[in-house]
């Protein structure tokens, strides 16, 4: 004997079936345990459904109301957590749908009238990832807005800038903040974009080859928010690049965030000393009591994984299948879901982190001087004021350097005849160009380190935000 679910959901398919499907079928069918976050979008989905079959007259315009009516009282259990989810009823969409024939009777078969679940979830799917998309925006603007916060007070600030990891030319606290910057704003520009691209509406396409119902495609893609429809119907169905362009820009996102998670793990460690996280984002050990760890940034370093495998989840998914739907598209939703709290998530912890940490401005300007950082700024000197080719000026600048290594001084430490003795032209005017501070107020080229070049960058962007 079969069970009222089962009952119920072979109804839903009508006369095609006899048998109660196996309990392992339910199983590996089943998507309501994840696709209910599809719930407010596929109410949004049936309203404009349901307005366009009452304006083209396929219905009646109590039917339409009586739908819209049920539907608001199912919008308002699911807020509540009062709705009964059925497993047997496989996902969001037959819930909704027998749930409303429950509410207002045989008119609810109406409103699948000129669609099918095809249409109807890639319809769905796109506006749940169009609202993430428009989530990740203003995520994306605060932390932005966070890291001008620190630009500025920091503008002048000095401390090292690195390749290698190895000191090369002091630049400002300033300077390397707003590199974050135009980071994150090359992530916000990435997800606008593909905003733009996958905002065709898949609603009327059907199964995959349209209706021959007098739909306005139009009017329904104006309802939900889409610039068009989409101009095929195969493809809208088939289509899940706009899933695949979001797990893209996340995992670019996410990799951003993980480098930066690396240098704040690095600049809060007693060895660097450069950071100061606050309390918020840090914890303590279970057996040292001196620790500070900054375990939400450790955290975020590690979101990449997860979000980068959710995109080679999805791609694997779709690399191998025809048009148009097949049941393989119903694993398109878990990696985007996970990806999509995993980067929401990252954005706001490393939003307040970036937001609270304290630049220990001494330390900063003190590790600025080491590693003979104002050696490119002395082989500049020799090019500009004694007319040196650059090569030579670089061997004679090397040499300085050794000179002062082997004395155990930094450059600006070395006497004039010293520097002589290398180089007999070289006058006291360059010991004007080996400070840290005057070495970063002399790059004043655009984009450069100069403390009145980032605040000019940092005036561009508050425009721009």
């Amino acid at each position: 004997m079969t069970s009222d679910s089962t009952k119920t959901a072979n109804s839903m398919w009508g006369g095609r079936f006899a048998m109660a499907p196996d309990a392992i079928m339910e199983e590996i069918n089943a998507s309501i345990g994840f696709d209910q976050r599809l719930a407010a979008q596929d109410i949004r989905g049936s309203m404009a459904h349901a307005a366009m079959l009452g304006s083209a007259g396929i219905l009646t315009q109590p039917d339409v109301d009586a739908i819209s009516q049920g539907l608001d009282e199912i919008q308002a259990e699911i807020e509540a957590g009062t709705f009964p989810f059925s497993r047997a009823l496989e996902d969001i969409h037959m819930n909704i749908e027998a749930r409303l024939r429950e509410k207002i009777g045989d008119v609810a078969g109406r409103l699948h009238t000129a669609r099918s679940r095809n249409d109807q979830v890639a319809t769905d799917f796109k506006l749940w990832v169009r609202d993430r998309l428009d989530d990740v925006d203003t995520a994306l603007a605060g932390l932005i807005g966070a890291f001008l916060d620190q630009a500025e007070r920091g503008a002048d600030a000095v401390m090292p800038g690195f390749t290698h990891l190895q000191t090369a030319q002091p630049v400002t606290w300033g300077h390397h903040m707003m590199a974050y910057v135009e980071m994150f704003a090359r992530d916000r520009s990435r997800f606008a974009d593909a905003r733009v691209r996958m905002n065709e509406s898949p609603l009327g396409a059907a199964a995959l080859a349209g209706t021959g119902f007098p739909i306005d495609r139009e009017m329904t893609a104006k309802a939900l928010g889409f610039d068009r429809p989409a101009a095929n119907s195969l493809d809208a169905v088939s289509d899940r690049d706009f899933a695949i362009e979001f797990l893209s820009a996340a995992s670019i996102c996410a990799t951003h965030l993980s480098r930066l998670s690396e240098e704040l793990v690095i600049w809060s460690s007693a060895q660097f000393n450069f950071v100061r996280l606050s309390d918020k984002f840090t914890t303590g050990s279970s057996i040292m009591p001196q620790k500070r760890n900054p375990d939400a940034a450790e955290l975020c370093r590690a979101k990449v994984g997860r979000i980068m495998g959710s995109m080679v989840s999805l791609l694997t998914v779709m690399k191998g299948l025809p048009l148009a739907y097949s049941k393989d598209m119903q694993e398109d939703k878990e990696p985007v879901f996970d990806a999509a709290d995993s980067l929401g998530l990252a954005l706001s912890a490393m939003t307040g982190m970036v937001r609270d940490m304290e630049p220990n401005r001494e330390r900063l300007h003190a590790a600025a001087g080491h590693g003979f950082s104002t050696a490119t700024d002395l082989a500049d000197w020799l090019v500009r004021e004694l007319n040196m080719p650059f090569r030579d000026a670089h061997h004679v600048t090397g040499s300085l350097v050794k000179m002062a290594e082997d004395k155990g001084v930094a450059l600006e430490a070395l006497s004039l005849e010293d520097m002589r003795s290398v180089e007999p032209s070289i006058t006291a005017a360059v010991f004007d160009v080996l400070s840290v501070e005057s070495s970063t107020r002399s790059r004043t080229s655009y984009g450069g380190t100069a403390p009145e070049r980032v605040r000019e960058q940092a005036a561009r962007w508050r425009s721009e935000i």
